[in-house]
């Protein structure tokens, strides 16, 4: 077991070191071009929509694709990535370009 432990740590710490000059995907607004956090697992990444106390990933958040009543997170709102008919859902920009 502890082999395995070692070995995870291993793979996540090459992943981590992999290309630490890419930038992640960002979420914006597709009308008004607002910012909306980072398209990210990472939850210790302050402006990641998966960091659950940060301004992009809380659930409490207005500016949260998490927060099931603002205006990106319900899934009734047509400026949400949460509701399949939404007309202005956010877009998923890459920031290298």
């Amino acid at each position: 077991m502890k082999w395995g432990i070692v070995a995870l740590h291993a793979i996540l710490m090459a992943g981590a070191m992999h290309d630490t000059h890419a930038e992640t995907p960002q979420l914006r607004d597709r009308q008004t071009g607002k910012y909306l956090g980072n398209l990210s697992a990472n939850p210790h990444d302050p402006n990641s929509t998966s960091n659950p106390y940060g301004q992009y990933g809380s659930q409490y958040s207005p500016d949260s694709i998490n927060n099931p009543y603002g205006r990106y997170g319900s899934p009734y709102g047509s400026d949400s990535a949460n509701n399949p008919y939404a007309t202005n859902p956010p877009a998923i920009i890459d920031p290298q370009r």
